[in-house]
């Protein structure tokens, strides 16, 4: 299983990426060895996430996500897409 994610950095920001382990990735995020932009923004809160059966569909998500503006993935968030 892969997943799509987003997370809510301590200043506000939002975070997307994509993981095989859930769980895993918030743990390393909220250590500080998660991806290089959580490092200095953490704690990180799980605000949304996908299931998705290749790795394939979750990278295509991902960057779709990635491309919305904060406006627009804050109503993802609220399920309003």
């Amino acid at each position: 299983m892969y997943y799509v994610y987003i997370v809510e950095c301590k200043d506000g920001t939002l975070y997307t990426g994509w993981t095989t382990n859930l769980q895993r990735r918030i743990h390393e995020h909220n250590r500080g060895k998660g991806a290089k932009y959580t490092r200095s923004r953490y704690p990180v809160e799980l605000k949304y996430f996908e299931k998705f059966t290749t790795k394939q569909e979750a990278m295509k998500r991902e960057y779709a996500i990635k491309r919305l503006a904060k406006k627009e993935k804050v109503k993802l968030l609220n399920g309003r897409e």
